[in-house]
């Protein structure tokens, strides 16, 4: 190794991001207690959507897709909440997949229903997951529905060139 000289500095190369995976990058399901009218869901049920969160967040890590992260785990938290606060359901499932270019997000929690973002107004302390997640696939150059059978929502996301 040669000497170092004070006050030199050394260039420091950054490695280009590698995508790691194509095809699957998260499959998990996880059961919910359905919810009663008004009622909150059950702390560990709620606490389910932060585990999902971080498994995707190392997952997206591991295949290389950092450039997404923020994005994806915001959608995937929105997502699953819904599914969670709204369906009635007694199980919910997450499939994240990388291919062509797209990150693909879905969320299926087997009960009918449709997605309309609402307008919520400055007062209200929920309603506006899915504009948050309307606005993020647009940002990424994606598009998102819900299945013909109305239970799965999914959004696809263009994976920057390079991933991150």
């Amino acid at each position: 190794m040669p000497p170092r000289v004070a006050g030199a500095t050394t260039a420091v190369r950054t490695p280009r991001a590698v995508l790691r995976c194509d095809g699957a990058v998260v499959n998990e399901r996880f059961s919910v207690e359905p919810r009663c009218g008004d009622a909150p869901p059950r702390a560990e049920d709620a606490r389910c959507v932060g585990v999902m969160r971080r498994v995707t967040a190392e997952r997206l890590r591991y295949c290389g897709l950092d450039a997404l992260m923020d994005d994806a785990l915001t959608i995937v938290s929105e997502l699953l909440t819904n599914a969670v606060l709204h369906s009635g359901t007694t199980e919910i499932r997450l499939t994240v997949t990388h291919q062509d270019d797209f990150l693909h997000i879905e969320v299926c929690d087997g009960q009918e229903g449709s997605i309309q973002p609402k307008s919520a107004n400055d007062n209200d302390q929920s309603g506006r997951g899915l504009t948050i997640v309307e606005d993020l696939v647009q940002e990424n150059d994606g598009t998102w529905g819900v299945s013909d059978d109305g239970t799965t929502v999914w959004c696809l996301l263009t994976v920057p060139q390079g991933g991150s």
